[in-house]
């Protein structure tokens, strides 16, 4: 589409490629769009003077306003996408979902999307933001082991205070089928009972057992070789 608004990080890339002193015909084949967009985009990128350096390394949101007027208008989305980078960064701490923050969000943007489109939104930009590394996992290969991060509560009896609890979860790495049992402790016996009734529940034993770091499972770790308890 010619004259179309595209993506942050597709700007940013703009910005790097025309530093290399690349014509406008490069850039639009290797960026996948109209040599319009970005003869557009050079103009005002030109008009700032300032250099790509220093425009790398504004916020999404700053160099959003830079190039607002007058053919950028940050609509609910360009609102939104500048965001992504802080949510995504938010959506890593414990207990944080994509619930809540679409609620700070909506607190903030009083216009905003809807939750349906603010998650369709943000899964969007998380394809388009950047290559990632995939894994094909063969079937019964590797049961990936580890503990939540995050613990739960048991109410013992009527009325008795709660119970905090560990959280174990074993996940086959071909299927996604899961495991999860709540256990008192990550103690070593506690952990292997917990690893017993996942293989008992999936009904079989995989090649390989992988286990994150956790001290029921792994001594000390190493990025080379960690020594199992």
């Amino acid at each position: 589409m010619a004259n179309q608004t595209i993506r942050m990080n597709t700007l940013r890339e703009l910005i790097s490629l025309k530093s290399r002193q690349m014509s406008g015909r490069i850039i639009a084949t290797a960026l996948g769009i109209s040599r319009t967009t970005v003869n557009k985009y050079i103009e005002l990128l030109d008009k700032t003077g300032l250099s790509a350096q220093q425009l790398l390394a504004l916020s999404d949101a700053d160099l959003w306003r830079l190039l607002e007027p007058p053919i950028l208008t940050p609509g609910r989305y360009a609102i939104l996408e500048a965001l992504f980078p802080q949510i995504e960064k938010d959506l890593k701490k414990t207990g944080v979902t994509r619930l809540l923050v679409w609620q700070q969000y909506r607190g903030q943007h009083q216009q905003g999307y809807g939750y349906g489109q603010f998650c369709y939104h943000y899964q969007q930009w998380l394809l388009h933001k950047g290559a990632t590394m995939h894994f094909e996992h063969k079937a019964g290969d590797k049961l990936f082991v580890d503990y939540t991060g995050k613990k739960l509560y048991i109410f013992p009896a009527p009325g008795s205070p709660p119970t905090e609890v560990e959280v174990f979860i074993a996940i086959l790495g071909c299927s996604q089928l899961t495991y999860v049992e709540a256990s008192l402790s990550q103690q070593k016996e506690a952990f292997l009972s917990c690893l017993e009734n996942a293989l008992h529940y999936f009904n079989g034993v995989p090649k390989a057992i992988v286990p994150d770091n956790l001290k029921a499972a792994v001594t000390k770790s190493s990025r080379y070789e960690a020594q199992i308890n």
